[in-house]
């Protein structure tokens, strides 16, 4: 069980790596992020496909994407100097909380 949590914290930094590249690939047209970018987004997804057969897809996905959005926001709050509002920053620990709620009663898969 403990490789199948690795797997999904590589997919998950992946996507997030990704994803940071989104705004340094300018639409794209800059060669070396976009292709990081692509690399990074198709090893995310590789990852996922050995967790999905261990854990019920519901679980992989509320713990990708919400640790995902959290981690995502706070690298731009540090390399972008985004700023969010307190309302916004309760919402993201709230998700944090409920990833936590969510993989504390996941079964595995059969």
């Amino acid at each position: 069980m403990l490789k199948t949590y690795l797997f999904l914290v590589g997919a998950i930094f992946c996507e997030v790596a990704g994803t940071m590249l989104l705004p340094v690939s300018q639409n794209f047209t800059k060669l070396v992020p976009t292709t990081f970018l692509a690399i990074f987004y198709l090893t995310a997804f590789y990852l996922l496909t050995f967790v999905v057969n261990k854990l019920p897809i519901a679980i992989v996905y509320a713990t990708w994407s919400g640790l995902g959005i959290f981690t995502i926001a706070i690298l731009g709050y540090i390399f972008f100097k985004q700023t969010l509002s307190w309302q916004a920053i309760i919402g993201l620990f709230l998700i944090v909380i409920g990833v936590v709620l969510v993989n504390s009663f996941a079964v595995e898969a059969k």
